[in-house]
């Protein structure tokens, strides 16, 4: 069912953007990033592992989008998947080189242009075709037919194997994702709830509308050679080989989009890093150059990890950062909790969740999915409230 990944993302982008605007308006620190503000309120130790899962989310993400880019031009080029994703890094670092975020919110604000022109062109030419509202209706229930109910077994499969582990996931974003804090710590808080908000909805019209087409292939029984890219696969076999020119500007804007922000992340963390701490800005910006080339180059590594799927690296980092999700919700709503919970709290997360998760994924087991998420997620915010209950008893 891979066809529900975007209609699902869609739903929960809504949800996460209107709550990162509710959680983060309330904020009164100076900073650009979630490490650092957890740092200011928690210390060294608390920033450091917030630094390490948001850097090692932003390289996992980065190795997803040049992977799924590299796919998709290594099948139309027959280029081998190596240097594609070198040069789909080489463009998304070029670009990232000019004023910082503000080239990335007007490169992001292009490439939305561009991704929902054509969906408003390629969704209703697909639905005048004859028959394919017919497979629309017919691929809700997927290419087999045994979707029909979310309490069917088949349903319960695709709950547990990717709609909770996805749900956790998206949910988590704005809370544990640097690429969110970037933004809302460079609007203008006025401006926030309109951005965000507007933002979610935009978003959604992209995944929806190729969800459309992932239910149509469902419906013709269309069976990809790769599912990871079956919207490409059914575009080119749908539509005049033409139409593969815009549609392709619209997946690898989307994807370098994302890289790009990626890469705004990584040198916005750098400026927690103790060794920058006291540098000059030249010098600062010097360690931030190397740190998004060495965030491409681990992309372009991950990318390349033979038998990875993009499906796998998507779940994998949605629960990487559902570690954070409690401990920085308690954080913003005012729940004080010690910095060793919170330190605590997220270690054994990532110790426990993470490995039943990564078993889960590789294996093919959708209650180990499920299982790993929820670990992941409830064990870093159960532990930190106990520890720092523990530690109000002691030192009481």
């Amino acid at each position: 069912m891979e066809q529900l990944i975007p209609s699902l993302s869609a739903l929960f982008a809504i949800h996460a953007g209107m709550e990162t605007f509710f959680l983060i308006a309330r904020l009164s620190v100076n900073g650009i990033t979630l490490a650092g503000f957890m740092g200011e309120a928690y210390g060294q130790k608390v920033r450091g592992i917030y630094l390490f899962q948001l850097t090692s989310l932003s390289v996992l993400s980065t190795g997803v989008q040049l992977l799924a880019g590299g796919k998709i031009l290594s099948t139309i080029t027959g280029i081998p998947m190596l240097p594609m994703t070198v040069s789909l890094a080489f463009i998304a670092y070029s670009y990232s080189q000019f004023s910082g975020i503000r080239a990335s919110v007007i490169t992001d604000a292009v490439q939305m242009v561009i991704m929902l022109a054509v969906c408003a062109i390629l969704i209703p030419w697909a639905l005048s075709m004859p028959g394919n509202v017919e497979a629309l209706t017919k691929g809700i229930s997927g290419v087999t037919g045994d979707y029909t109910s979310l309490f069917s077994a088949g349903g319960m499969q695709v709950l547990f194997g990717f709609g909770i582990p996805t749900a956790i996931g998206l949910i988590s974003g704005p809370f544990g994702d640097q690429c969110f804090w970037q933004r809302a710590f460079s609007i203008r808080e006025n401006k926030i709830h309109r951005a965000f908000t507007l933002g979610a909805f935009l978003f959604a019209v992209v995944p929806l509308s190729m969800g459309v087409l992932g239910f149509i292939a469902a419906g013709k029984g269309f069976t990809p050679g790769d599912a990871g890219i079956v919207n490409f696969e059914l575009v080119s076999n749908l539509f005049p080989k033409w139409v593969m020119i815009p549609f392709l500007f619209m997946v690898v804007s989307g994807l370098l989009s994302t890289a790009d922000s990626n890469l705004c992340a990584i040198a916005s963390l750098t400026t927690e890093l103790r060794c920058a701490a006291e540098q000059s800005n030249e010098q600062k910006l010097r360690i931030a150059k190397l740190a998004m080339l060495a965030n491409l180059v681990a992309g372009i590594l991950i990318a390349n990890i033979p038998g990875v799927t993009i499906t796998h690296l998507f779940l994998f980092y949605g629960t990487l950062r559902s570690a954070t999700l409690l401990p920085t919700v308690f954080a913003l709503i005012g729940k004080r909790l010690s910095a060793t919970g919170i330190f605590v709290g997220i270690i054994l997360s990532l110790c426990c969740g993470l490995p039943v998760f990564a078993y889960g994924n590789i294996c093919g087991i959708a209650k180990y999915k499920t299982l790993g998420s929820l670990l992941t997620v409830l064990t870093a915010g159960v532990a930190s409230c106990i520890i720092t209950r523990m530690e109000g008893k002691t030192h009481g």
